[in-house]
């Protein structure tokens, strides 16, 4: 048995698969196997990464249909026998000290459930993608360090939540705190599973001698477009529905208002308003299929997930890191 499993979703990633796996084969440390996660592709991504076969200790799981990001990682997770596992981007190529790194990270320290690489820009690779992601009390989900340079990230440090891009998991607690919400689709599961970890007091850690280079949006098509800002407007208010008790709802009612209307103002900026308001809205008919997180034994844990979710709003204005 390997002591890492990598997870790689995949939805039509013909091209990029030769670089992700290729970079896998170069990795220094190499007691790992790969289960690629395909969601029903119609392109030829799984006869190309067979051709790794003989490279990888490679796995295929496929689905029959485009089930979203976080059904095909709970299905590579569940297929795992590993004691950590680690999700990968397909649209990734992994420094060749990245399983290594990671896998020395999350084992120093036994209350971590999650550890994200420094995702760098692919085609900008001194420009930072992601070096980690927060949510704050506003209900807006941000990654840190976006578009600065890498420069700045050279020192692990706690983060709020790690990108599912490129991250390694501790596997047993997924067991304790369930997986990945598949009811989301795509977008913010991984901060919800991050937050779910925190309110049973565990950490998330960032990594930033793990690399890896980021494409960025390879199945939905561009930063910006009306199918990932709907999901993301909609996650957010089913990530708050899931975590949040009655007594933060009182607390970030008007924090989460204004957040709206600062992403409101903004995306009519982008001709995206009618996307993210009918996201907000289409969040309301999915909550009755929600399970809700919370429970009274971990009233400690939910007030020092508030004051970092009220802390987080510094971080996203760029005063603290």
């Amino acid at each position: 048995m390997k002591k890492v499993t990598i997870v790689i979703p995949n939805y039509n990633g013909e091209k990029y698969i030769d670089e992700c796996f290729s970079a896998l084969t170069k990795q220094s440390y190499k007691d790992f196997d790969v289960i690629l996660a395909d969601n029903g592709s119609e392109d030829n991504s799984i006869s190309k990464a067979c051709q790794y076969k003989d490279k990888l200790d490679l796995k295929i799981k496929k689905l029959n249909c485009n089930y979203g990001f976080a059904k095909a990682v709970n299905e590579g997770i569940r297929q795992s026998q590993a004691e950590y596992v680690i999700l990968l981007n397909n649209d990734t190529h992994a420094g060749r000290h990245f399983v290594e790194n990671l896998l020395k990270a999350i084992e120093m320290e036994k209350d971590v459930f999650a550890a994200q690489a420094l995702m760098l820009q692919y085609n900008s690779p001194e420009l930072v993608d992601s070096a980690g992601d927060y949510f704050c009390t506003l209900g807006v989900a941000f990654s840190a360090g976006k578009d600065k340079k890498a420069s700045l990230y050279k020192k692990k440090k706690d983060i709020f939540s790690a990108c599912a891009g490129a991250a390694i998991y501790r596997r047993k607690i997924f067991e304790e705190i369930g997986y990945f919400e598949e009811e989301f689709f795509a977008y913010l599961e991984d901060v919800d599973i991050c937050y779910r970890a925190k309110l049973f007091g565990y950490r998330n850690i960032f990594v930033p001698d793990a690399k890896v280079l980021h494409v960025g949006s390879a199945s939905s098509g561009s930063r910006y477009n009306e199918f990932k800002v709907s999901l993301a407007a909609r996650n957010s208010m089913l990530l708050m529905y899931k975590n949040f008790v009655p007594w933060q709802w009182a607390v970030n009612f008007i924090p989460v208002l204004a957040g709206i209307t600062i992403k409101a103002v903004f995306f009519t900026k982008k001709k995206l308003l009618k996307a993210y308001l009918g996201g907000i809205v289409s969040s309301f008919k999915k909550m009755g299929c929600m399970e809700k997180t919370h429970s009274d034994s971990r009233r400690l844990e939910y007030k020092k997930v508030e004051k970092e979710l009220l802390f987080n709003i510094l971080v996203r204005s760029g005063i603290k890191e």
